[in-house]
């Protein structure tokens, strides 16, 4: 049975939830560690949704995808390429995302992410689902006058606000066959599924535990389809991964 965690704001104190609807059933601590629900209930139109998790790492993948590869103009990679954003670039659904006074050519990037649920090192493929708590929507937000200029990505992708995270963290879902889409000021720029990835989920969550201890809440992102494109201040942005939820960000000048 799928479920839909949030952790959010309401009466002046950070909680965390399960979503039911217009609903948000408090639970007694972090989803990760309890589902014991406090009785108290608020209605979705009363909180503030935040970033439904505080990762101590957010671990990206690029080029998953083989079309979006083309896009760019690059070769299908051998192995998943690995890059990391900061933990202070997250955000979460109706906060700003920030066009750096510096930035050039900043793109949208609409990504499933995968939420890590338990403390997990050198895992195999077989072992990896059970290291997965769930699955939200990512913006991998990218400076590429940066990460064409600098030969690595830390500049250009690790801005303050460039990890969009939420609205939420669903579970029971068949991760690796889901609709996602983005849409700019209500036009739609990236519509695939998570069945076109090169690398399975799966696959991504063993071969970083290879590289990295994987901590309960750590973020995943699992690379981006075809349609990615330039973002400017005032753009509203709304991904949508199917049996989840839809991540809206608007971008302003800094």
């Amino acid at each position: 049975m799928s479920r839909k965690y949030v952790r959010f704001e309401a009466a002046g104190a950070i909680r965390f939830g399960v979503l039911d609807g217009e609903s948000v059933h408090e639970l007694a601590g972090n989803f990760l560690t309890t589902e014991e629900q406090t009785g108290k209930t608020f209605a979705l139109s009363d909180v503030r949704l935040l970033a439904p998790t505080l990762p101590t790492k957010v671990m990206c993948i690029g080029l998953n995808y083989k079309a979006h590869a083309a896009e760019r103009n690059k070769k299908v990679p051998e192995e998943p390429m690995l890059f990391l954003k900061p933990a202070s670039a997250v955000i979460g659904t109706g906060d700003e995302i920030v066009y750096p006074t510096i930035a050039r050519d900043v793109d949208f990037e609409g990504e499933l992410a995968v939420v890590i649920g338990k403390r997990a090192k050198n895992l195999s493929v077989e072992e990896a689902r059970d290291a997965i708590f769930g699955v939200t929507v990512m913006n991998d937000v990218s400076e590429r006058y940066y990460q064409d200029r600098d030969g690595q990505w830390g500049r250009a992708k690790g801005f303050d606000t460039f990890a969009p995270i939420g609205p939420c963290v669903a579970t029971g879902l068949n991760y690796q066959d889901l609709q996602i889409e983005t849409k700019v000021n209500g036009d739609v720029k990236q519509s695939s599924r998570t069945s076109d990835m090169i690398f399975t989920v799966d696959e991504l969550v063993s071969f970083c535990s290879q590289v990295m201890t994987l901590e309960p809440g750590d973020i995943l992102t699992t690379g981006t389809p075809e349609g990615v494109g330039r973002l400017v201040a005032g753009d509203h942005v709304e991904m949508t991964i199917e049996g989840v939820g839809t991540l809206v960000n608007k971008v302003r000048a800094q």
